[in-house]
């Protein structure tokens, strides 16, 4: 299990299923395989016990870039997880594929790669230039869910 060995050298855990605000049901899958695909939902920043993290709020206005890039590096996490839980084991993945980074964005705000570089630099850590490379977009909202400050989706491929 390199990743997790990885992670676990970098004092990194692997958090829970979010939890999610009260009242609020999340009917659909958060990994969905596909032959030899699998497509991830979009993902929010987590804290170590399954709680959204915050700060939450638009970058740019509440957050800076750094605090974004922080976000998304949590993101990474959280989706880090949801593998594990689907995959059971996070070295089955073959390739990162694409990524899709959504930055809740100010007025103006337009550093949106600088912040999704928070998941990119873990992805690529972990799993190395080859593996971890992947198809990116940044791209900045109006508004996210629950105001979270980034969430990213994505699709990888599998060692079946």
């Amino acid at each position: 299990m390199k990743i997790e060995e990885r992670l676990s050298a970098l004092g990194l855990a692997l958090p829970p299923v979010v939890t999610p605000p009260p009242g609020v049901v999340l009917p659909f899958q958060f990994v969905r395989i596909v032959g030899k695909r699998a497509i991830i939902s979009g993902h929010g920043p987590q804290n170590p016990d399954g709680t959204i993290a915050e700060p939450l709020g638009k970058v740019g206005k509440d957050l800076d870039v750094a605090q974004g890039y922080i976000a998304a590096r949590l993101t990474a996490l959280s989706i880090l997880g949801s593998l594990k839980r689907a995959l059971g084991d996070l070295d089955r993945i073959s390739a990162w594929v694409k990524v899709l980074g959504m930055v809740n964005s100010a007025p103006g705000f337009n550093q949106q790669p600088s912040v999704i570089n928070g998941f990119s630099d873990l992805i690529n850590e972990l799993y190395g230039p080859v593996v971890g490379a992947h198809a990116r977009s940044a791209v900045g909202l109006a508004e996210l869910p629950f105001n979270i400050p980034v969430e990213i989706e994505g699709e990888v491929e599998l060692n079946i």
